[in-house]
């Protein structure tokens, strides 16, 4: 990934305790380990339930289902 890239990390609603809506704590380990590299971050809702996607210079890099990501997830386990 290029040094200081503006990274925009979009998300959906999800379903957690019965309630469907827009969440991002799942998406903290992420964010932290992206602003400790320097990058800035942007976060765009997005109607797709349950997804997330990265996007880097308008290409998206990585995308998944939101709930397979963990609270709390250390990012720099996967580096």
């Amino acid at each position: 990934m290029p040094k200081n890239a503006l990274v925009t990390l979009r998300y959906g609603p999800y379903r957690s305790c019965g309630v469907v809506e827009h969440r991002t704590f799942r998406l903290e380990g992420m964010q932290a380990v992206l602003k400790e590299d320097g990058h800035q971050i942007v976060l765009e809702q997005i109607p797709d339930w349950n997804d997330v996607q990265l996007i880097v210079n308008g290409e998206t890099v990585f995308q998944c289902n939101i709930n397979d990501l963990d609270f709390g997830l250390n990012c720099k386990d996967f580096e």
